[in-house]
């Protein structure tokens, strides 16, 4: 790595991040790679940590899949790829194959945004690389999980995506945590480059320990022509998420979507959100988010549309549910507009569920806590659009399961 790139990391080493609460990183402990073994094939994993895979939308059969990366606290585990359209490997794999790999490390996010990045950039290395081929379309995703299998570990991974000119590429992550672990912290820093036509989606789900904390970091960068989804599910207990991906779509016709699905339960802190920066000419952002608290759960919805450009357009929705009284949801919608012939506007709103639904369903037979369970998870199951029919299904499939608890 760079000396001046490790030089700006040592001086934000204390740096706390600009939201969320603060986490002291000093009381968990950081593990080698290594310590785990590695395994040919997800399938090789024990019966109970193949369970924890499956409610992340990890298939450790493999099946449908492009290729499998797992990584368990700080150690690479499982990495295969049956594509000949894409590359998959551990990132510091990657840094020793190809020397031009590190010309890609924190142009998307800085190495000295906080103490996380920092973290990240010092500590044991991890994370994952992925790259499609110019010119490819790989239907299948790849599917990439970041596993906490010790109590009280603090695991960090830089991921570095790449989609080459007019390739296509489609993941799914899952993030979880092992039966018997109720405290830890992640760290997962990604930065996605995303070059003339090509298009990249990204769907991640989290199902936490409700005693960990969760800080991942995100950036995208967007050429020409290049279209970047990306969906977000957390409908289990966490302890606190802070996280505010950005997109820099700076190419001409460059579009992002951000699309989140936020269940609070029990005590949880929920702080998401997503930026676009629209420089690009005829470049557009969207955001929808549904979000539901119950309990004691606090969920801050941020969202900040930027146009510096003219004929950029970017619409921002947040919509919540309050399901108790000792719960909330803040929503923070920020619209920015410096440049003539642009178009920005955002709707949101925050309620409680409709008497007449529920009273209309129990009239159907069902009790009335049957009837607000099948409002709720109506409210959270929207449309995922821009996936081919294959992944729209196999999304729909996580996103029905990630709120059966709500």
């Amino acid at each position: 790595m760079l000396r001046n790139t490790l030089e700006r990391a040592e001086k934000a080493k204390k740096k706390k991040a600009a939201l969320g609460s603060d986490v002291e990183i000093e009381e968990f402990e950081g593990e080698e790679a290594g310590e785990h073994e590695e395994v040919e094939s997800l399938s090789d994993l024990s019966n109970k940590d193949q369970k924890s895979l499956l409610k992340v939308g990890v298939d450790p059969s493999g099946a449908g899949r492009a290729g499998s990366f797992l990584q368990i606290d700080q150690s690479k585990v499982c990495s295969n790829c049956q594509s000949e359209a894409i590359e998959l490997m551990g990132l510091p794999q990657a840094l020793g194959k190809y020397d031009w790999v590190k010309d890609y490390l924190w142009n998307a996010v800085p190495v000295d945004t906080d103490k996380y990045t920092a973290r990240t950039a010092l500590g044991e290395p991890g994370g994952y690389f992925i790259r499609s081929l110019p010119g490819t379309k790989e239907v299948l995703p790849v599917q990439a999980c970041m596993f906490i299998g010790d109590e009280k570990v603090a695991q960090t991974a830089h991921n570095i995506i790449i989609a080459e000119e007019n390739s296509e590429l489609h993941i799914i992550t899952g993030c979880s945590t092992g039966s018997d672990v109720q405290s830890a912290m992640h760290v997962g820093v990604s930065e996605f480059y995303l070059k003339k036509g090509s298009k990249i989606t990204f769907t991640m789900v989290h199902n936490w320990a409700e005693q960990v904390e969760v800080r991942p970091r995100t950036g995208v960068i967007l050429g020409d022509d290049t279209t970047y989804i990306s969906n977000y599910i957390l409908t289990s207990p966490v302890n606190t998420i802070q996280t505010y991906p950005t997109a820099y779509c700076q190419g001409e016709n460059s579009k992002v979507v951000f699309q989140s699905i936020l269940g609070g339960q029990k005590d949880s802190i929920l702080d998401a959100g997503s930026r676009a920066i629209l420089t690009g000419k005829n470049s557009s952002a969207e955001m929808i988010t549904r979000a539901v608290s119950k309990d004691e759960s606090q969920i801050y919805t941020r969202g900040h549309l930027a146009g510096k450009s003219p004929d950029v357009r970017g619409h921002l929705e947040c919509m919540g549910l309050v399901l108790s009284d000792e719960s909330l949801i803040y929503s923070v919608p920020e619209l920015e507009g410096s440049s003539t012939d642009l178009e920005l506007s955002h709707e949101a709103a925050v309620g409680k569920i409709a008497e007449e639904e529920v009273l209309y369903l129990m009239s159907r037979g069902l009790t009335e806590d049957e009837a607000a369970s099948m409002i709720v998870k109506g409210f959270l199951s929207m449309d995922i659009a821009g996936l081919p029919p294959e992944l729209a299904a196999e999304t729909k499939k996580m996103i029905d399961l990630s709120i059966q608890g709500m």
